[in-house]
Formats: structure tokens, C-alpha cells, sequence
């Protein structure tokens, strides 16, 4: 599962990380943010804070461009190993695949900055800390310039969220009351930026995945497009409680994506096609519960601080309390046929 990773990593790391650090460098600085985003980081700053930490601390850390997005921009995945330690389990965690959810690529930035300078023991860690390159340059070009628009797909106007090859097509009878609700895009991973990562997961086959989005205070599992409970239901329970308890106090809840509401499904999510597709144990965290404020009821037509709220410290803080609980996850055996874990509808 991890052995692929390695491969990777020991053939191709100096020329990726050169690559990487190049790229780094041929970025133009990027001034602080003004209000009401003065407490995120640009997406500029966040790849210049790991590439220092990657120079820091050699050999920990293995660059990679997986692809590209619509518009060509590069999109990064981070590669950890304690390179004294063989890996036993592994865990990709991946964020910003929505344009406006800036608050998931500070969780992962910060679980990255974290492993490289401690690596997780035992753990084959990968970060893609902006998964949709595009969608998050726009938000940002959006802030400096005082647009306050809604963004979440990618360049073409895709929301990669629903991209995915399980449970795409919508069996429950309220998709013909709310179809909307119920829509995936035309056809299985037809943007770049899925291809990009189904590629990253069908290479590793990871054991553990999350991916991190906002709002809402959740651990999701499978399903997300079907009602019926998963294989692996009873795991699920015990990973998404797991994190309940490295969270403490108002932690989030564990949910089954599909059973959040009756009427409601998220078809061809990131979730099923890693637990159906590959047999990866597979989270979406919907990280915060809303940057708005009853005290501040002026922003609350502000699309930006819906999903981020004014100060990230404290939820970056819990993200990484989960986070931390599937790194001291046991490895997942499933190695039968992974096509046996769609479901049956």
C-alpha cells in the first residue's frame, strides 16, 4: 500500500523537490490579506512555509506535481516518512477542493509542517494542501480586489466534490423533488484535478484518507450517495469516535454523509470512490462550524466567512486533534475485491 510511495520517493525526490523549490522561488511575494481574511495565509505564502521547512530538514519530505488544474496551474502533493522507520500504515489527507474553504488548507498545512519536522512513526503521510489551484486564486484575487463573490467549483465551473465514479447516479425518490441536490458532474472524473488525484490513490492505496472541507462540525464516512451502511460500518464508528475523543469537548459528530439528512445525498463524492473504488477508509471532515456570528451579523453576507472564521487558531487546533487520531490508526486490511464494496444500488 505504501511500498509505491517509496518507490517514488527514493527514485525522484531530489529532482522533485528542486522542482518544487524553483517553483517556490518563481513566485511573486504575497502581501497579508485585508479584512475579513487578515488571519489566513495566501496559498503563495503556505507552499513558501513548506518549502523553508523541506530545506530545514532534508530527506524528510518528497515534492510532488501530481498534475495540473484547468488553467495549468500545479497541483502539489507532500510526501513524510521517518526515513529510519518502514511505514506500516498510511494516511493522504486533502484540502481546498472547494475555492472558498480556505480554513481546510491551514489544517493541512499545519499537520504537514508539523510531520516534517517530527515525522509520524510508522506513517506514510501525504498532504495536497490546495487541491483546486484555480478555485482558490480566484477567491483570493476576489478578496484583494473587494469582490465578494461565491466560488466553489474549479475554472471550468466543476465542483470537484462531485466528480467521482461511486454512487453517482441518485436512486432516492427525492431526487425528483430536489434534483439539484442530487446532481453529480456529466460523467466520472472529467476534470484534471480528479484524474490528478485518482491517480496519487490508485498508486498508493492508502489506508486511511480525509478529505477536509467547512463548514459544519462533522466526520463523515461512507456512504454519501447511498443509504444502505457500509462494509465497514462498525470501523467507521470506532475511527470517527476515536477522533470525537482527541477533540475533547464540543467535538465534532460522527455521521454516516448520507444519513446527515433524510432527503439529502452528496452523489460521486471523493469518499465513496476512495472507499469503493480502493477499499480506503475514507473521511470527509467539515471542519469549523461557520465563521459567522450572531455578534457580527454584518458579515453574514460575506460568502468568505461563512466557511473561515475571523481567527483559524482554535480550529486549526481541533482539525489537527482528529488528524492525529487516524495517524495512530491501525493499518486497514481489506484486500479483497474492491469492487464488492459498492453498494448494491
Amino acid at each position: 500500500m505504501w511500498s509505491g510511495w517509496c518507490l517514488v520517493a527514493i527514485t525522484a525526490a531530489g529532482a522533485r523537490a528542486a522542482s518544487f523549490a524553483s517553483w517556490v522561488g518563481s513566485r511573486p511575494d504575497a502581501p497579508p490579506f485585508d479584512a475579513p481574511g487578515e488571519r489566513y495565509t495566501p496559498a503563495d505564502a503556505l507552499f513558501g512555509q513548506i518549502e523553508l521547512a523541506a530545506a530545514q530538514h532534508p530527506g524528510v519530505v518528497t515534492a510532488e506535481a501530481i498534475g495540473h488544474s484547468v488553467s495549468g496551474r500545479p497541483i502539489w502533493a507532500f510526501h513524510v516518512a521517518d526515513p529510519g522507520v518502514k511505514p506500516d500504515r498510511s494516511l493522504v489527507v486533502v484540502a481546498n477542493l472547494h475555492a472558498l474553504e480556505w480554513i481546510g488548507a491551514e489544517v493541512a498545512t499545519a499537520l504537514l509542517l508539523e510531520a516534517i519536522a517530527l515525522p509520524p512513526r510508522g506513517v506514510a503521510l501525504t498532504v495536497v494542501p490546495i487541491a483546486n489551484p484555480d478555485g482558490r486564486a480566484r477567491s483570493e484575487a476576489d478578496l484583494r480586489a473587494g469582490n465578494n463573490l461565491y466560488r466553489r467549483a474549479n475554472d471550468r465551473g466543476a465542483d470537484l466534490n462531485r466528480d467521482w465514479a461511486v454512487h453517482r447516479d441518485a436512486v432516492a425518490v427525492w431526487r425528483h423533488l430536489l434534483p439539484r441536490r442530487f446532481a453529480a458532474t456529466e460523467r466520472p472524473l472529467s476534470q484534471p484535478e480528479t484524474r490528478a488525484l485518482d491517480a496519487l490513490f490508485a498508486r498508493n492505496r492508502y489506508d486511511y484518507a480525509v478529505s477536509l472541507h467547512a463548514f459544519g462540525g462533522f466526520f463523515y464516512h461512507p456512504w454519501s450517495g447511498a443509504w444502505e451502511r457500509p462494509a465497514d460500518w462498525a470501523a467507521f464508528v470506532r475511527e470517527g469516535r476515536a477522533m470525537e475523543t482527541a477533540q475533547g469537548g464540543h467535538a465534532y459528530r460522527t455521521r454516516e454523509l448520507s444519513r446527515w439528512g433524510f432527503f439529502f445525498r452528496a452523489q460521486g463524492s471523493e469518499i465513496d470512490h476512495l472507499y469503493g473504488t480502493y477499499g480506503t477508509h475514507s473521511w470527509l471532515i467539515e471542519l469549523t462550524r461557520s465563521g459567522l456570528s450572531f455578534a457580527k451579523p454584518g458579515e453574514w453576507r460575506t460568502y468568505l466567512r461563512w466557511y473561515n472564521p475571523q481567527d483559524p487558531a482554535a480550529h486549526v487546533a481541533r482539525g489537527m486533534a482528529a488528524l492525529h487520531a487516524l495517524l495512530l490508526a491501525p493499518p486497514v486490511f481489506l484486500r479483497s475485491d474492491p469492487s464488492q464494496r459498492h453498494s448494491p444500488h
